[in-house]
């Protein structure tokens, strides 16, 4: 492969923002840099875990860090709450503008333009600054918008759907090509596209999953020592230890908690608490499980988000349901590692236009999974190749509690499962392979 590429990244995280495409996209332009690429990168101001500019970020619209590689200019968000849906959408159109004139004024010249999407606006910047460079575009979809907004309820309205499904088709008609994370999201773009474009131009490739970094590890460790401590299981209340997790200079202590060992069989979903994720399986389980009086499993929810208030206020009156806030990413592995099995929560309809990152995470981790998903979507094909776990319906509730039951009382099937998702992991490609598929195809249309 010829070196030499001038790569231009319009993204809206980048490290040390905490989202997971900003982990994705961090790791993927390390890789091009690693193999004599030269990338630059128009971004935002960190502010995904509380929503508003990080710490030390904040007091100036722009911030240009210079690399020997290349550069990375961060823009200013102007972020809102994920509950507030005409802010969001200011937010995205005014950092879209910020970071089109970017691309448009100040950016070098370039031989490829790699736009993410959500938001999906990006794709407009992309297409503007592709075209003033005459170079083409590569539209990154990690979730297919507006297609997860319409079928959580985020968006309504016959006019604002309609004005979004436009703008989606017009961003796919302009890309060269589109890259999205499975076949099934392939098959929901390929499904809007124009009659003139081929069918080829929509690409699959995966997100990465770094084994090296997250690998399997004693379930008994400090995160779960710390579910276990603070003097009660549930950790209820705003001053209880399981409340304090993840913050700064926070340490629980021991006295009168349970130890690791004795918390049982942990059954966790960590990942955001937003509208796509259908918590209210866990609340269920949770009562449903505490009502037969079973106390010998935790229910673990590691997350923040709009939909934290649900499991707050379950977790009041429920012994054995936690929930935990935010944990840094260098805990990623720990926390991965305290759960004897894990939620992949995903809402009906949206197995096509969405792959949690987390399923792979969960895998390299090597731990079973109970997924509430689209039958027949990416994630039951995952589980069913990997032989790591099993798929109820997004909406069967009984479905949902009897194989958490089933699968929580066979722990060699457990053990067995979670082997089994190692193994799958460590075939799947590493994260220098995933950035060579993305070289290969801006290699092929910067220079056919």
């Amino acid at each position: 492969m010829s070196a030499g590429l001038r790569i231009l990244v319009l993204c809206p995280h980048y490290e040390p923002d905490t989202a997971p495409t900003g982990e994705i996209m961090t790791i993927l332009c390390r890789h091009w840099v690693e193999r004599g690429h030269r990338v630059e990168i128009i971004t935002s101001l960190p502010w995904y875990r509380d929503h508003a500019v990080a710490a030390g970020w904040s007091g100036r619209l722009l911030r240009t860090q210079h690399e020997v590689w290349g550069r990375i200019r961060r823009w200013h968000p102007f972020p809102s709450r994920k509950g507030r849906l005409v802010a969001r959408a200011v937010s995205f159109a005014g950092f879209t503008v910020l970071a089109g004139a970017d691309a448009v004024a100040t950016s070098r010249r370039c031989d490829v333009v790699f736009a993410m999407s959500p938001p999906l606006t990006l794709g407009v910047a992309g297409r503007v600054a592709a075209r003033m460079r005459r170079v083409p575009l590569v539209f990154n979809v990690q979730d297919v918008f507006p297609d997860v907004a319409v079928e959580t309820g985020v968006l309504r309205g016959s006019r604002g759907v309609a004005a979004a499904r436009r703008l989606e088709r017009r961003v796919y008609r302009w890309a060269n090509a589109v890259t999205v994370l499975s076949e099934g999201m392939a098959g929901n773009v390929r499904a809007k596209l124009d009659p003139g474009d081929h069918e080829s131009k929509v690409v699959v490739i995966p997100n990465v999953v770094d084994v090296d970094r997250i690998t399997p590890a004693d379930r008994h460790n400090r995160y779960r020592a710390e579910l276990g401590s603070g003097g009660g299981s549930s950790g209820r209340g705003p001053d209880s230890a399981a409340s304090r997790l993840g913050q700064p200079g926070a340490e629980l202590g021991s006295g009168g908690g349970r130890g690791p060992e004795a918390i049982g069989t942990v059954v966790m979903y960590a990942g955001n608490l937003g509208y796509s994720q259908s918590l209210e399986l866990v609340v269920a389980a949770a009562e449903r499980f505490a009502g037969e009086g079973r106390d010998d499993v935790r229910f673990v929810v590691n997350g923040d988000g709009v939909a934290r208030p649900l499991v707050a206020e379950a977790a009041r009156h429920l012994d054995n349901l936690t929930l935990v806030g935010w944990q840094p990413p260098e805990r990623l592995g720990e926390v991965l590692a305290a759960a004897d099995l894990h939620l992949i929560l995903l809402r009906k309809g949206l197995g096509a236009s969405s792959v949690p990152s987390k399923v792979y995470s969960v895998l390299a981790a090597g731990r079973p999974m109970v997924a509430a998903v689209d039958r027949g979507s990416e994630i039951e094909r995952l589980l069913v190749a990997a032989g790591a776990g099993r798929t109820v319906d997004p909406d069967d509730v009984d479905a949902f509690c009897s194989t958490v039951a089933e699968m929580v009382d066979d722990p060699s099937g457990l053990a067995e499962m979670g082997r089994r998702a190692r193994a799958y992991a460590e075939q799947i490609p590493s994260p220098g392979q995933v950035a060579d598929r993305y070289l290969e195809l801006f290699q092929r249309l910067a220079r056919p």
